[in-house]
């Protein structure tokens, strides 16, 4: 069974000096004020479309690092993944870096970060962001 998930963004205004408010729709978990400023420069209490990507990526890569492990017969006690995305103005997404540390008892490094490229490489966000390079650090907590 497909789920559809649901976001908007009603937007006022033109590019620099307006602004928007982005809604998830259908978690109701909140609402993001975005700009050009927070998107072009960073501006604190303000998101943009590329930490909204990164959270998205940090958390389809950690679920598909934990399936894999616990499918493999080491069951992770615990994942934390960074997703840094890089926006260029003028040329967009440029990047997505991962960064995961993670508690798998039972597991050498080199086993675990075999594991962590192939969830790299097969999370669907990963697959939806073919078209830029993502990179990986990781690492046993």
């Amino acid at each position: 069974m497909a789920l559809t998930s649901e976001a908007t963004t009603v937007w006022n205004g033109d590019l620099m000096s307006g602004s928007g408010k982005v809604a998830l729709d259908s978690s109701k978990a909140g609402e993001f004020d975005v700009n050009w400023k927070a998107r072009a420069e960073g501006e604190a209490n303000t998101t943009n479309p590329e930490e909204l990507l990164g959270a998205a990526h940090s958390a389809c890569f950690s679920m598909a690092l934990s399936l894999a492990l616990a499918e493999a017969g080491h069951p992770p006690t615990s994942i934390q993944t960074t997703a840094a995305v890089t926006f260029a103005a003028g040329t967009g997404v440029v990047g997505s870096h991962l960064l995961v540390s993670a508690t798998v008892p039972g597991i050498s490094e080199e086993e675990f970060v075999t594991f962590a490229e192939d969830a790299k490489k097969n999370c669907p966000i990963s697959q939806a962001l073919a078209g830029i390079p993502i990179t990986l650090e990781a690492e046993l907590a």
